[in-house]
């Protein structure tokens, strides 16, 4: 049974179909539906192919700047997470002390320091 706010876009935090894909899990970033750009094109889908796509309609008249731009980065489900720099922006967003622990009625922190 999936909870009211589970991210329905990957997998335990994670896209399982990257082979080097991050984790998200523990950054407080939620993965993002796909969209569609201004050229009928699925941004985020992993498939990486549309009959709308101006590669699958290229020509010497199609100016390459035009696959250039935000509207082709999918904001959490793109390749580039995948590099060694963006997954250590990823790592800076995790608590590197993992979930603190809490008790409703002891204080497990009491003269430890």
């Amino acid at each position: 049974m999936k909870k009211e706010n589970e991210d329905k876009y990957s997998l335990d935090e994670s896209l399982p179909h990257q082979i080097h894909a991050p984790s998200w899990k523990g950054t407080g970033v939620t993965m993002k539906e796909p969209f569609v750009n201004d050229y009928g094109v699925i941004i985020g889908d992993s498939n990486y192919n549309s009959r709308h796509s101006p590669l699958n309609k290229w020509s010497d008249e199609i100016d390459p700047a035009i696959m250039s731009g935000e509207q082709w980065v999918h904001s959490t489900n793109d390749i580039g997470w995948n590099t060694p720099e963006n997954k250590a922006l990823l790592e800076e967003k995790r608590n590197p002390h993992g979930v603190p622990f809490t008790h409703p009625d002891k204080d497990v922190g009491y003269s430890s320091d």
